[in-house]
């Protein structure tokens, strides 16, 4: 095995608040339970942290070349989690937009051969369901990119329930954090795996 196929594959985590634990301690957030959980499997990652609490799409495509450039802690990537949306549909942002946004990501990775997780959203109820449609189906459409592996909706099982969510009703608590890490982690092993065999 070379001395590159041994060292931990570099995954970033691009995302917003959801991703960088708005209202939590730093342990209980998504990233360091991701981590822990991936630890607990022996599997070691090199974690570059791309999650901006208030991020949009836009924001998000602004801000790739320079993570993967080096910044913060970055200096390039193997595997990414793009955790984008959310704010985009709290915003009852042009769902074209987004979706433009979200495909420029995805090809800027799948340029520099960094596999990728996508993470689904859904809009809120209160925008109306004609917007409600069209942001879910940016969803539908960019999870048929072949390149990618999809996971439908970040917040499964875990939105609207208030035992999960902190009082804002709308960032997950740390046993909230735990169940998406929970859901999400056989995903992320299979993305660390193809990023790996890549290497």
């Amino acid at each position: 095995m070379s001395q590159a196929a041994a060292e931990p594959v570099r995954l970033l985590v691009l995302g917003d608040s959801l991703a960088a634990g708005f209202g939590l301690a730093q342990s209980d957030g998504f990233q360091a339970q991701l981590l822990a959980a991936l630890a607990a499997k022996g599997v070691q990652v090199r974690l570059v942290d791309g999650a901006v609490s208030g991020d949009t799409t836009a924001g998000g495509l602004a801000r790739l070349d320079w993570v993967l450039a080096g910044g913060p802690n970055g200096g390039g990537a193997d595997a990414a989690i793009v955790e984008l949306g959310a704010n985009d549909g709290l915003r009852g942002s042009d769902p074209a937009a987004m979706e433009a946004n979200l495909n420029a990501i995805l090809d800027r990775l799948a340029a520099r051969h960094i596999k990728v997780l996508l993470t689904g959203m859904h809009a809120l109820p209160n925008l109306g369901q004609d917007y409600a449609d069209a942001y879910d189906a940016v969803f539908k459409r960019l999870s048929q990119r072949p390149e990618i592996l999809y996971e439908p909706f970040f917040l499964e099982g875990v939105a609207g329930d208030p035992a999960l969510n902190q009082a804002d009703g709308i960032h997950p608590n740390p046993e909230g954090v735990r169940r998406i890490v929970a859901r999400i982690t056989p995903l992320v092993e299979r993305l660390l795996r193809e990023a790996q065999k890549a290497k």
